[in-house]
């Protein structure tokens, strides 16, 4: 009878060491290491200025194939030892996104940006730009510039912190105020939502500036709940979203939840460090009032 015992806790045992304990609703996960080992890369092409949205051509007028998945030679991606930590230095020089292998739902975001000085063609006298798009399904480049997945912008601009962009064919309702003429909507928690989608308001301006001065770390939080989301810059909340979809051929909105988590190379230089996520069983209290 001990022998049988014996047996069976030592197979527990083994069973246990085999097999990582998935994370805690509390429990941070950090999504960055040396070897970016939780991450996949895409990159399309070195956009010029003049780019009208369609298949970049070289001299001869033929089509210039992206650069594809996992092609990363020019080192767009790569990773800074610190001490504080690892820190992800996006160059921009190319088009792309640095994708998680995993697909997540239901969870708390949270990571610090920070402007480099590199910038290049089309955005050499714009403002520097990247961003998070989340819930993303599919294949990249399915759409303006031809380098990200269908999902929803979390924009990193400078002074456009939170900022909220369609891509593709994704739609969402955000509270806002009307867009009038050529002026856009501009997030607050106050106003009833409105539809974002594209061939209407594809862009939504976050209520306030709460970015870091030049130079400082601006800690970003994405919050995502059953269809959900919050923006939220330095602890201030800039944007509140619901009804996550998008819209397929036939025209029908679809349920988009769930998805892989994308950081944007868009011609500017950024770092990031302390990328960290949770599981959630709840949206937060402290945020459930906004819906």
């Amino acid at each position: 009878m001990r022998t049988k015992q014996l047996a069976l806790l030592i197979i527990s045992v083994l069973a246990t060491s085999f097999h990582s304990p998935r994370p805690e609703p509390n429990e941070w996960v950090s999504l960055l290491d040396k070897d970016l080992t939780q991450w996949e890369n895409y990159l399309s092409y070195a956009h010029q200025s003049g780019y009208n949205g369609t298949v970049p051509k070289d001299a001869s007028g033929a089509p210039i194939q992206p650069i594809g998945y996992n092609k990363d030679d020019t080192h767009v991606f790569s990773v800074l030892t610190e001490p504080g930590g690892p820190v992800l230095r996006i160059s921009g020089e190319k088009y792309g996104c640095l994708f998680t292998r995993q697909s997540y739902q239901n969870y708390h975001l949270t990571l610090q940006v920070k402007w480099g000085t590199q910038k290049y063609e089309p955005r050499k006298t714009k403002l520097r730009d990247s961003g998070i798009l989340y819930h993303s399904i599919g294949e990249a480049g399915a759409e303006y510039w031809r380098s990200w997945m269908l999902s929803q912008e979390f924009q990193i601009m400078e002074g456009h912190m939170g900022d909220f962009w369609c891509q593709a064919n994704s739609a969402i309702d955000i509270r806002s105020f009307q867009s009038e003429g050529a002026m856009n909507r501009v997030a607050d928690e106050k106003q009833p939502f409105g539809i974002f989608r594209k061939g209407g308001d594809s862009f939504c301006l976050r209520s306030a500036n709460y970015e870091s001065p030049a130079g400082e770390w601006t800690t970003l939080e994405l919050i995502c709940f059953e269809g959900k989301s919050l923006h939220i810059v330095n602890g201030h909340v800039v944007m509140v979203l619901k009804d996550s979809r998008y819209t397929n051929p036939d025209g029908q909105d679809v349920p988009m939840r769930k998805g892989k988590i994308q950081l944007q190379s868009e011609a500017a230089e950024v770092f990031y460090r302390d990328i960290r996520i949770k599981p959630l069983t709840a949206m937060p209290k402290a945020y459930a009032a906004l819906f």
